[in-house]
């Protein structure tokens, strides 16, 4: 399952890398679970990658459209022989194919997105979306005039709920009445069915529709109703100008070129990375010329907060659908608690099946 998150805490370092390259030309593979046309989570990691294929000695491929399963470990295996020295893998189902190739080749170092094991030559990474989602959920509650807006959401695991949590939160920051309706579409890019996802939730009175799926589709339906949207991944406002608010985005680049740089230095560990807005991994695209100065001023004050740490997207008090305190007031979620979030908050509109 495609970007499923970490279920662990953030695991320990487990040791000092050997692997160095100094000098010499780097190859670096990347490997996608659906196209890089996609406008979404491939695209976006694609162009991290094109950002390491700008730096000097290094040389990039990817392939795209793979399968979880064996598909992955053949796609895997082959650029490992093909002498490739780091390799990138960025879909949950890529895990366990990763760690069995890492252990046929230990000169090469291997980095899966999203999972939660590691060995000594693999490493694993993902990004605090939730913080960006937050933001974009501030942005969504005070753009909404019937107090309801529609989600559209792949699939019922933590990193999803999280997110739809943490986007709910800041549309109540803003706006107190406000309601998130969810609906579960079970994709991750399947244009067709999220785009009448969005339309279920607009028939049923939705004025925003934010997302975590990887098409535009459910912006489509917005901009076709004349209402507003929120997008993810990359900033898809070409597809819906007239909708498109704003869009909790990932920007990969930093984060690969770090990762090569080490590789090349001989100081990269095999560690487990949870990176957020304060490293540049996790960002909101550019807003809307529909949001107003003020609210964005607003938003991106908060976002600054968040970034130094002085606010917490997850701080209690906060209960659950039923009304039950989950997280107490003066208490911040830890790692742990967030990695493993089966749980709505109140205001959500939905079930976590």
């Amino acid at each position: 399952m495609k970007k499923i998150v970490m279920l662990f805490a953030i695991a320990a370092v487990i040791g000092f890398s050997t692997f160095s390259w100094a000098g010499k030309d780097l190859k670096v593979g990347f490997v996608y679970v659906s196209p890089i046309g996609d406008a979404g989570w491939s695209y976006a990691h694609n162009q991290g990658r094109l950002a390491v294929e700008g730096m000097d000695g290094v040389t990039t491929s990817f392939a795209e459209s793979v399968s979880e399963g064996p598909d992955s470990e053949r796609v895997i295996m082959n650029m490992a022989r093909r002498g490739y020295d780091i390799i990138f893998a960025t879909s949950f189902g890529y895990m366990d194919p990763m760690l069995k190739v890492a252990g046929k080749f230990p000169k090469t170092v291997f980095m899966h997105c999203s999972g939660y094991k590691q060995a000594k030559n693999m490493g694993n990474y993902f990004g605090r979306m939730y913080q960006a989602r937050y933001l974009s959920g501030m942005v969504a509650g005070a753009m909404s005039k019937t107090n309801k807006i529609g989600y559209v959401a792949a699939f019922p695991i933590p990193e999803v709920i999280r997110g739809i949590n943490a986007f709910t939160l800041g549309a109540q920051a803003v706006n107190p009445k406000v309601e998130v309706r969810v609906v579960w579409t079970k994709t991750w890019y399947d244009p067709a069915t999220e785009k009448e996802a969005a339309k279920s939730l607009l028939d049923v009175g939705a004025d925003v529709i934010a997302q975590h799926q990887d098409s535009p589709g459910p912006q489509e339906a917005a901009q076709e109703r004349g209402v507003y949207s929120v997008g993810y991944n990359s900033d898809m406002s070409g597809f819906a100008p007239k909708a498109h608010l704003t869009a909790p985005i990932w920007n990969w680049g930093p984060y690969y070129v770090d990762v090569v740089k080490q590789v090349r230095q001989g100081t990269w560990k095999s560690e487990a990375a949870w990176p957020g807005l304060a490293d540049g991994i996790v960002n909101l695209a550019p807003f809307g010329p529909m949001v107003p100065k003020k609210l964005q001023e607003r938003v991106l004050a908060k976002k600054a907060e968040i970034a130094q740490g002085k606010a917490k997207v997850f701080e209690g008090p906060i209960k659950d659908q039923q009304g039950k305190e989950r997280i107490a007031a003066g208490n911040v979620a830890t790692d742990k608690e967030l990695l493993g979030m089966t749980w709505f908050v109140d205001g959500v509109i939905g079930t976590t099946q």
